[in-house]
Order: C-alpha cells, then structure tokens, then sequence
C-alpha cells in the first residue's frame, strides 16, 4: 500500500529557536513530503507496491539500477528518523544512564562525545547526515551523504541523526551550520528514543 506521511512528534513550533516553524513546515510540508510522493509514484503499478519502507529501501539498494527508488525511499526514512531523533521535552534530551556508560566508555565523557558528533557534522562535505549508531560492541559516529543511510549495513544499529542538508537549516541559520549543530546538541536529542533504538537492536 502506498507510504503515507507519519506525523511529527510535536508542534511544528516545539522546535524554536534553533529549527523554526518556518523551516519546519517547509522541511516536513514540502521536502519531506516531495519524498513520500515520489517514492508512492515509483512504486504505483508495480511489484513493490505492496513492500514497506524498509523492504523498499533493501530491494532498491540491492538493485544498482533503482537509484530513484533507492533515493526517495531512503530519504523518507532518514527525515522520520530525524523527526524522532529530536524532542522539546527536556526530560529527555539528557543521555540515560545506559547511554551515558557507553558514551564514556567510547567517547571518554558526554562533551568529548559532542565535540566529535559536531565534528562529523561540520565535517560532511555538501548534502548528508550525521549519525550515532552502535556496531560491534560500540558506539560511532558516522556520516553518509545525500540519501545514504546505516539502515542498509545490516551490522549497524542507528540511534541518532542530525541531517545537514541545507534546507534543514538554511532559513535560520544561513551558512552557519555550526549553530545549528550546536542548538541540535545542546537542547534537542531525543535520547530516551535513542535508547529504544539501542534496545530493539
């Protein structure tokens, strides 16, 4: 059946000031759903029309062929893991104690571990995402560009994810990724979604 657009997880102003409501109606109301249609419209009529979006994103991928399907498909996922990797609820947007041991265990303390997700963010040349997953025993930071994402490396785990495309951040921030990294970091990680994800693993 077709992808319908998921909700977001609050008010399209829970955000503010660091993703306004400006940018996050046209991130979520414009991009987003550009995405959704796309993929809906390269499936219609065909033998994937019935996958989920998981089974899309595999199939796709396995198919060097299917670049467009791959693309829209994986960009819907990547936003609705974006959506949910962030919170405006501060009871959340502190590390649980599970979380915490492993982010000093890899990364020596919680502000070295942020340091190092800025860096990976910055760092990303052009389009893309940075990410916290969990492989091997550990966690790492990861970034993958454009539409590319761990989901299809099936020894990975993601956690978290801040996308650096410029329309994420383009309209508050102009070319200051930085601040927009650091907002994200500082107030808006949603780790008590990051530890459902680590426990589903």
């Amino acid at each position: 059946m077709p992808l319908s657009m998921q909700p977001l997880p609050y008010a399209m102003n829970a955000l503010a000031p660091v993703i306004s409501e400006e940018t996050l109606s046209y991130h979520y109301g414009k991009h987003y759903a550009t995405y959704v249609k796309n993929t809906n419209d390269l499936i219609k009529g065909t033998d994937r029309e019935n996958l989920n979006l998981k089974q899309l994103i595999f199939t796709a991928a396995a198919d060097t062929l299917d670049t467009a399907l791959f693309n829209n498909a994986a960009q819907v996922y990547n936003h609705e893991f974006f959506w949910n990797s962030l919170t405006n609820d501060t009871s959340k947007t502190t590390p649980t104690p599970k979380l915490m041991s492993l982010i000093e265990a890899d990364f020596g303390s919680y502000e070295s571990f942020k340091e190092a997700f800025k860096k990976a963010a910055l760092g990303q040349f052009g389009s893309g995402w940075a990410w916290l997953i969990f492989q091997d025993g550990h966690l790492k930071i990861i970034t993958t560009s454009n539409a590319a994402t761990p989901l299809t490396n099936p020894a990975a785990t993601p956690l978290l994810t801040i996308d650096v495309w410029e329309h994420a951040y383009y309209l508050d921030h102009q070319n200051r990724r930085a601040d927009f990294v650091q907002g994200i970091l500082d107030h808006l990680l949603n780790w008590e979604t990051a530890l459902k994800r680590y426990q589903e693993k």
